[in-house]
């Protein structure tokens, strides 16, 4: 029984010493490294701060760079031309995210777009930056210092009709806006270029500052392609706040004149009412079907 013992617990003599040792190795050098005593390799030293510290800024500069392309980016305003909302010099956010997703410029958005072609000439320029401003640029890190852009109003979009005579309001689908709240005070919704009728093709955008008598606008540039009308292509997103200096922060929300009812009535019914209209005789006639059938079953 001694014998029996022992055969569950120890080696059998008559294994080769190789054989024994290969098993016992494996465990003698786990023992060895979870020993407290030292018997296993010392833990490392860790890195310097200063050996880490190219790589954080490489980190930091990638994750800027993908924020600026895909998020949102920083731009700054050169001109008077949407005074009072934006005053020169101020730095917006603008939303870049969305237009990935197919997103359309809606109105009463404010916009940054790029420049269509011919529009900057006699109008808004940007200055020529340093190369530190051009990294910081392009990175994210600073307003876009060098990029041809423009910032508006939207005030039509595809498939509207937009018009503005001499003493009257900007009439967008047979609806006069109310711009008060908005346009620069003292000025006129046109009354230094009236335009129109003009219906808006598909895919672009009629855009207006909202310093009317001190913004070379849609109005313009009707004797350029696309007659004043900007494609939403060229759009680079959506400002959505004023986020410099601090004591002008502030969000820009679409006007309340912008959401009056019948709005959209020159273009018919709404996308939403369409599809519901188109769909409800499919749906009719799927129901009518799966009703004969239990009633044949």
């Amino acid at each position: 029984m001694a014998v029996g013992a022992r055969s569950g617990h120890d080696e059998p003599e008559d294994r080769p010493e190789s054989e024994r040792s290969a098993e016992v190795t494996p465990d003698r050098a786990e023992s060895d490294g979870d020993s407290p005593d030292g018997g296993g390799r010392a833990p490392g030293k860790p890195r310097s701060f200063w050996k880490e510290l190219p790589l954080l800024i490489g980190i930091a500069l990638i994750l800027a760079l993908l924020i600026k392309t895909f998020l949102v980016q920083a731009f700054s305003i050169p001109s008077d031309s949407m005074q009072n909302t934006l005053q020169r010099g101020d730095r917006v956010l603008v939303d870049k995210l969305t237009p990935w997703f197919g997103s359309e410029p809606q109105r009463g958005e404010v916009v940054v777009f790029h420049d269509p072609g011919g529009w900057l000439v006699d109008g808004e320029s940007t200055p020529q930056p340093n190369l530190a401003q051009k990294f910081l640029s392009f990175i994210g890190l600073m307003p876009s210092a060098e990029e041809k852009d423009l910032i508006k109003r939207v005030i039509a979009v595809g498939g509207d009709t937009v018009e503005c005579r001499k003493n009257g309001p900007v009439v967008v689908n047979g609806k006069a806006l109310d711009e008060q709240s908005f346009i620069y005070p003292g000025n006129t919704p046109c009354n230094d270029e009236p335009f129109g009728p003009i219906t808006v093709p598909q895919g672009r955008i009629w855009v207006m500052g909202d310093h009317r008598q001190n913004s070379l606008d849609s109005r313009y540039h009707q004797e350029l392609p696309g007659q004043g009308t900007v494609s939403t292509d060229e759009v680079v997103g959506r400002a959505i706040v004023v986020a410099w200096p601090i004591n002008r922060w502030a969000t820009l929300p679409v006007p309340s004149t912008f959401d009056q009812p019948g709005l959209n009535a020159a273009m018919g019914m709404a996308p939403g009412a369409l599809g519901v209209a188109g769909a409800l005789p499919l749906v009719l006639w799927r129901r009518r079907r799966l009703t004969a059938g239990r009633t044949a079953g």
